[in-house]
């Protein structure tokens, strides 16, 4: 008798124990199946008036749109995305902080000596957003008409010309160190806190050139403000095809472009990053989306979360060799 009711106990308890995971699995799934059901705030690493800023801010309103629910945008600039980074790694991976990031995710790594952050195990990839090429420009005043004559005056004068970018380890910076090294001349680094800031300095002429994002600098060529020498992908932009690839102008082998995705913190639930992806990829086939990305210079992307994790790792390695080689460092 006393065995009987042991088993029955038992079975008692575990049955108990079965019904309460089973609760807690549909619970999960249930909870999973309902997002989002609040505000979704999609960090950006630079501050306003950039190219991360703009298609940021168009990619959150479609997905406000597609998901039924607020996406707002926080710029959090500084540290070449690092403080965006950071913040998005550190919140819990329930999909309602999300992360736009640059290049910056990849050659962080290498950039800093002391990151706070894994950029590919701290995050969940979601999916690649677009790719653009940069654009080499000077002020309208400059007296360089071809990537030919200033590379002429660079070397005569090493030293002496300045290039503005939009922060340390950022594509516009990464960009002119390529080219200085390609071309074998010395200009002088003017960082800015992003390319919004840098841009006034710029047309004004404070600094000799500089390599801005085309969906920023083209607005500005088009307007007569900035004159455009180069694009620094292989091939010309289908946004400004009347331009030459910088490989054109007079450095050849020379190819450098950036790029933007979606991400979420590590252990993002597989249901939310995969309704996610649905959606992104849904946003980079509409036709309005689409279309204005390419009138900016810049190429959609689609693609598998899975594929967005292994070019992210081939952009760290690629990276790596020329902030090595060129020491570039930051504490």
């Amino acid at each position: 008798m006393r065995q009987e009711y042991r088993f029955i106990s038992l079975f008692t308890s575990g049955l108990a124990t079965l019904l309460v995971l089973c609760g807690t699995a549909v619970f999960a799934a249930t909870d999973n199946s309902t997002y989002p059901s609040k505000t979704i705030r999609l960090i950006v690493g630079f501050s306003p008036g950039g190219a991360a800023d703009t298609v940021g801010r168009s990619l959150a309103e479609n997905l406000s749109l597609r998901l039924g629910q607020s996406v707002i945008v926080e710029n959090r600039a500084g540290a070449n995305g690092n403080i965006a980074a950071e913040l998005v790694a550190r919140s819990a991976p329930d999909g309602y902080v999300l992360y736009f990031p640059s290049i910056g995710q990849a050659v962080n790594a290498s950039l800093y000596k002391n990151l706070n952050y894994d950029p590919i195990k701290d995050f969940t990839a979601i999916g690649s957003v677009f790719s653009a090429p940069n654009m080499f420009v000077v002020p309208m005043s400059s007296p360089y008409k071809t990537v030919g004559e200033l590379i002429t005056v660079a070397k005569a004068s090493p030293g002496k010309l300045t290039f503005a970018s939009s922060g340390n380890g950022t594509s516009v910076h990464l960009s002119a160190e390529l080219f200085m090294k390609m071309a074998n001349i010395d200009l002088v680094h003017i960082p800015y806190k992003g390319t919004g800031s840098a841009m006034a300095d710029i047309i004004s002429g404070q600094v000799d050139m500089a390599f801005p994002n085309l969906p920023s600098a083209l607005p500005q060529v088009k307007a007569g403000n900035l004159r455009a020498l180069g694009v620094t992908t292989a091939k010309r932009s289908p946004a400004a095809p009347n331009i030459p690839t910088i490989a054109e102008a007079g450095v050849p082998g020379y190819d450098m472009g950036t790029w933007y995705g979606l991400v979420g913190p590590a252990g993002l639930p597989v249901e939310i990053r995969n309704r996610l992806n649905k959606e992104l990829q849904l946003i980079l086939a509409d036709p309005k989306f689409k279309d204005k990305l390419i009138a900016q210079g810049a190429d959609p992307m689609p693609g598998t979360p899975e594929q967005f994790t292994r070019f992210i790792s081939s952009e760290v390695e690629r990276w790596r060799k020329l902030i090595v080689q060129s020491k570039i460092t930051i504490e």
